[in-house]
């Protein structure tokens, strides 16, 4: 299968969350590529849509491989096994990480704005990005969003690695993902139009943040 977009494939994911609709889930996508896969979900089940800022950080020879994530209240996620495998230095991960922080505030400023985020405790939270390669990005969602005391958290992507899901199974109460190669090379190779999103096309999405009851 392969999605023609992330709309596309966010209306297709809506199907599978189909039985999530009464509940008026509040859909949160991880910007950027994530937002319009969110976008799509709240046009097929209804809900809010909204952002939570999180930010891989990846290897500086191959951005796309995640050897942890950082997110919103200082969350960290570190992955061992690319670490573990790479030579990267204390001194080259804190300036990645200091980078990828001063992207994440930049982000929720141009995003964001003066806007609070949409109020998560006790709704059904549905956390959606275009695909996982390692989870370590999702897993950090996973847990911002766990501090805001959801009732039930899902975890909600197009395309992932067997790999990813294992990782993050035990931090969402319902995983939903109908693309699971045998080997995925990265998420892009799951789409035909994978561009990079720019901030605008972002904002424009979030600008009708709810689909009718």
């Amino acid at each position: 299968m392969i999605y023609t977009d992330r709309a596309s494939a966010g209306r297709a994911l809506g199907k599978e969350l189909l039985h999530l609709r009464a509940a008026w889930p509040l859909v949160l996508g991880l910007p950027r590529g994530g937002v319009p896969v969110a976008a799509g979900v709240v046009e097929v089940i209804g809900g809010e849509l909204d952002i939570l800022l999180v930010r891989k950080l990846g290897l500086p020879w191959q951005p796309e491989l995640a050897m942890g994530a950082i997110g919103e209240g200082g969350v960290r996620v570190l992955n061992s096994d690319v670490l573990g495998h790479t030579g990267i230095t204390p001194e080259q991960f804190a300036e990645i990480e200091a980078a990828e922080l001063r992207e994440m505030q930049r982000r929720r400023a141009v995003l964001r704005g003066d806007r609070a985020p949409v109020p998560r405790a006790g709704r059904t939270v549905i956390i959606v990005d275009d695909g996982m390669a390692t989870g370590a990005t999702v897993l950090v969602a996973c847990r911002v969003a766990r501090a805001a005391r959801p009732q039930r958290l899902v975890v909600a992507v197009p395309v992932s690695s067997g790999e990813a899901l294992r990782r993050i199974e035990s931090a969402a109460d319902e995983v939903i993902c109908p693309m699971v190669p045998r080997t995925l090379g990265g998420v892009g190779m799951a789409y035909r139009d994978f561009h990079q999103l720019d901030d605008e096309e972002v904002r424009a999405l979030l600008g009708g943040t709810a689909a009718p009851r």
